[in-house]
């Protein structure tokens, strides 16, 4: 059977599996063990298990669950609440302040989390009934609690963005740099939005007013003293210092990625134990529960992943079909935007790490050699991928947000996204416009490679 008939049975069978509603892991293993048993010698059958383990034995993915234990620390404790308490409070005078503070406090959570879905649980449960109740629209208050948690995949430390370094054979440091410069832009694009959309709904509910109908909750005066927005800082203050803590011990060369996940896992521990009181067995107990299940979850997907990528780089598919993109002599603009369309259409399906996984051995070739920088290419790469957090029909934060306000319907979470969609693509496109809004920061941190 030619290579061309095998990648195209390779393909339908990963799809017909996927669809039947097995658990990503298992569809990806059970195809890769079935096409070993037919197509490769009968001994690769006794080495499944050493593939997977040494595929898993990397230093770098050890991050992971130190990373996922850290966010559980701060996702299982008030640190959301607190935090998106005390950014309302500093910036509640700013025309669509409220709007502006969820986004702000989406970004630093995300920042300290890691997690996209984290961050809409904790900041959602509490600032979509705050945005609610001061008149924002169901819709607009949806969509920008679930598109700020789509930054935790974005701002480091960012899970996605270690399994990219791990399949590009990129510097996780650099990576983690690159990705800040295009964070903050996508603050201040959905920041920006949430001021126009918030004057506009004002201005639509001081015009019903006016004309004799109710008093939009929009109208309503909401006063801080300075001692008020003072009394808030301590609540904030030890979780900021977490985030810069985190980040000098990085960068500043002072510990590896890995070393910095065990850091930032027991700084956080410590921390919610201090400012929270979750020191006790049965406190501690959801948090190492959950870092438990996503840990497994996540190291089970990563590993039948690679086994996957493994049996489709031995049966010479990911290599096949980096030769024919490259045949296909597209120009290097084109060629970047079929690999962020296939991008996006597997994000109708998969989740990131997925994607990531099992796309990385056939498109990160081509794209080298028509000269991108597989850094930047990781930043752009995770922003498409933030799409699909959003976008129907799988879009996972579109579904946090349905469980965190079961009362708004569906479609209005969805039209609240579409904005910000609109949003990611413009960064991507200033993005291939100015290239160093991603790339100069590690450049001048960790010098020009």
């Amino acid at each position: 059977m030619s290579e061309l008939a095998i990648g195209l049975l390779y393909g339908g069978a990963t799809l017909l599996v996927m669809f039947s509603g097995m658990p990503i892991a298992f569809a990806l293993g059970s195809v890769a063990v079935t096409f070993m048993y037919f197509f490769m010698p009968a001994s690769s059958l006794d080495t499944v298990t050493q593939n997977v383990y040494e595929e898993m034995a990397s230093i770098t993915l050890l991050s992971i669950p130190l990373f996922i234990m850290k966010g559980a620390a701060i996702g299982k404790s008030r640190a959301g609440q607190d935090l998106y308490s005390a950014i309302h409070a500093w910036l509640h005078k700013v025309p669509g302040g409220l709007g502006i503070a969820n986004v702000f406090a989406c970004a630093l959570f995300a920042a300290m989390a890691g997690s996209s879905p984290a961050t809409c649980s904790a900041i959602g449960s509490a600032g979509i009934p705050e945005m609610r109740k001061r008149g924002y629209s169901p819709g607009f208050a949806a969509g920008i609690i679930a598109s700020g948690g789509t930054l935790g995949i974005l701002l480091p430390p960012s899970i996605v963005m270690i399994l990219y370094a791990v399949a590009a054979e990129q510097s996780l440091g650099r990576l983690f740099l690159a990705g800040i410069g295009p964070g903050l832009l996508l603050v201040g694009l959905f920041a920006g939005y949430a001021v126009v959309r918030a004057r506009k709904e004002y201005a639509l509910a001081l015009e019903i007013y006016e004309k004799g109908g109710v008093k939009s909750a929009y109208l309503e005066k909401e006063h801080f003293t300075l001692a008020k927005k003072v009394e808030m800082l301590p609540r904030v203050l030890p979780f900021v210092v977490l985030l810069i803590g985190v980040m000098i011990a990085l960068y500043g060369g002072f510990a590896t990625p890995s070393e910095t996940a065990g850091l930032g896992g027991l700084m956080a521990l410590g921390l919610v134990a201090v400012v929270y009181g979750l020191w006790r067995p049965k406190d501690v107990a959801p948090i190492l529960t959950s870092t438990l299940k996503e840990s497994t979850m996540l190291m089970l997907i990563i590993g039948m992943s690679l086994l996957y990528s493994y049996v489709m780089s031995h049966l010479h598919i990911s290599q096949g079909a980096a030769q024919w993109i490259v045949g296909m002599a597209l120009s290097k603009w084109i060629l970047l935007c079929v690999i962020l369309l296939m991008v996006i259409v597997l994000g109708f399906f998969l989740p990131p790490v997925s994607i990531i996984l099992m796309t990385a051995p056939i498109i990160l070739p081509p794209l080298k050699a028509a000269g991108f920088d597989l850094i930047w290419f990781g930043v752009v790469m995770t922003i498409v991928m933030e799409m699909g957090l959003i976008h129907p029909p799988v879009g996972l934060n579109i579904f946090v947000i349905k469980n965190v306000a079961p009362d708004i319907p569906l479609k209005d979470v969805i039209w609240g996204v579409m904005p910000f969609l609109g949003l990611m693509f413009v960064a991507v496109f200033l993005l291939c416009l100015f290239p160093g809004i991603a790339t100069q920061l590690p450049n001048l941190v960790m010098g020009v490679k």
